[in-house]
């Protein structure tokens, strides 16, 4: 909803008024002299004014003009706002002002733990259409828990949106609207990025829409604490709440970014802002669209940085790599023979320069593919081939809970089973509940649940589910799994 903030308190925004200072008609008039003189004593100043230097002159030729790319793709960024619900308890460790002893903060006291009324939430983002028939990308946080979702256009236009899948790993979601014809962003490349280059950020701050800001990529593959999944675009750009899932652009008018997170310690933007490359915003969202989840690769390692003195000990040049501090026992690592203090160089060809930049290669593998992996083991490099499982970590959610009203008429947030999962429970499909509200919560649904089939018909994936639900009108037999029992639940649609 608002930007996603790495360190420091919430966001507050304050806005003042711009003082302004006007001159009196007739500035310009020295002590009253007419205006032929005016002219004469204003061409002598400019006459005696130094000329501009040439090297001042190429730098005002050389800063760069963004009018022309916010005319031609600025219509193709567009305002998301959302509403929701947040389930209040009235629970009260202490009030300031009462005694310990006051019956009225006994009585205060009588409310704890008790549910109250939803409290109605909204929040503001920002999005871009990567496909004619609507298609839009945006922040996984922008739509997380949100009931429904409304897309504004820059033509006014307004369309209630269907989040088709997000996935909270890499803060990626994607959403559709019902129209067609419109404009589109161009995508870019952006491992053709340069440090030093200008980019531009087209958004919605605190609500003000269509806002343009600009700055220059500060770093490239910047590894962030709680994302690793994500070589992160590091940039000087202004960004704010409600620039969050707004494109961030090249020069030549191509996305090379989704604006998503700021490093801060007041709460505010400080000059530093992250981006999610584009080519991993479109991985993620080809995924979302046709599996209903995302798939990453899994090596099996806990790995640490390099530093002077390892590199030392373990005979290297310099500090880099990324060092296996333990190994996953029965994990792929194992199998292909990698040891704790073997040193991870490279990854599919790709060097490992730090410890931070292994996890985002190994999560865009697909699992069940071989990897080469290079590692120094005894002072010598040698390489490795690992057959990568893939990674179970339940943050990949492909069900809508907001803005798709079928899936928010049942209240679930589920995913395929893994074909590890599969293979442990000898399932053929299966959908895991990651998490149960509403109408699937009140019929005793649970997460770890395992939907094996809605109204007779298999689920093998969130699209069948969504079909069912949708073709329903106020009950649902899901077939459940718990455990080594099954149970049929029936369940009253919202």
């Amino acid at each position: 909803m608002s930007v996603k903030t790495i360190v420091g308190r919430p966001l507050v925004a304050a806005l003042a008024g711009a003082a302004t200072v006007a001159l009196p008609a007739g500035a310009l008039y020295l002590y009253g002299t007419a205006p032929h003189a005016e002219e004469a004593v204003v061409a002598s100043a400019q006459a005696q004014m130094p000329a501009a230097s040439p090297a001042r002159a190429s730098m005002r030729q050389s800063l760069p003009d963004f009018s022309g790319l916010v005319r031609e793709y600025g219509p193709a960024v567009v305002n998301v706002s959302v509403k929701g619900n947040v389930k209040t308890s009235a629970n009260m460790p202490g009030m300031p002002g009462f005694d310990a002893d006051d019956p009225l903060l006994q009585f205060f006291r009588g409310f704890q733990g008790r549910r109250h009324p939803s409290v109605p939430v909204r929040g503001e983002g920002s999005g871009f259409i990567v496909s004619p028939d609507g298609v839009i990308l945006t922040n996984a946080h922008v739509v997380a828990d949100a009931q429904k979702v409304t897309v504004r256009l820059t033509d006014r236009r307004e369309f209630e949106a269907k989040v088709l899948g997000q996935d909270e790993a890499s803060d990626v979601a994607v959403l559709k609207i019902d129209a067609n014809r419109l404009p589109t962003v161009r995508l870019g490349d952006p491992g053709q990025m340069k440090v030093g280059e200008w980019v531009v950020a087209i958004g919605a701050p605190f609500g003000f829409e269509n806002s343009v800001t600009a700055g220059i990529v500060s770093a490239i593959g910047r590894n962030l604490p709680d994302d690793s999944y994500v070589p992160f675009i590091q940039t000087d750009v202004a960004i704010n709440p409600g620039n969050s899932g707004g494109p961030l652009f090249n020069l030549d008018g191509e996305v090379i970014g989704m604006n998503s997170q700021i490093y801060s310690q007041s709460g505010g933007y400080q000059g530093v802002s992250f981006a999610i490359p584009i080519d991993v915003a479109m991985n993620v969202s080809q995924q979302l669209r046709t599996a209903g989840h995302v798939t990453r690769g899994r090596l099996g390692v806990g790995i640490q940085d390099v530093n002077q003195a390892l590199a030392e000990s373990f005979g290297l040049d310099k500090p880099r790599g990324a060092l296996v501090a333990n190994v996953e026992k029965g994990g792929p690592a194992e199998k292909a023979g990698l040891k704790a203090g073997d040193v991870i160089l490279a990854f599919n060809s790709q060097p490992v320069v730090t410890a931070g930049d292994l996890p985002a290669m190994v999560a865009r593998a697909t699992p069940g593919k071989t990897a080469d992996v290079e590692v120094w083991r005894d002072g010598s490099k040698r390489s490795v081939r690992v057959e990568l499982g893939e990674l179970n970590e339940g943050s990949a959610v492909a069900a809508n809970r907001g803005g798709d009203s079928d899936s928010g008429r049942l209240g679930l947030q589920v995913r395929p089973l893994s074909p590890d999962e599969r293979r442990e429970a000898d399932l053929s499909n299966g959908l895991v509940v990651e998490d149960a509200d509403g109408a699937a919560a009140e019929a005793g649904i649970r997460p770890g649940d395992v939907v094996l089939s809605a109204n007779g018909a298999p689920t093998r994936s969130v699209a069948d589910l969504r079909k069912v639900v949708a073709a329903s009108k106020n009950h649902v037999a899901l077939l459940v799994q718990r455990g080594q029992s099954r149970i049929f639940v029936p369940v009253e649609l919202g």
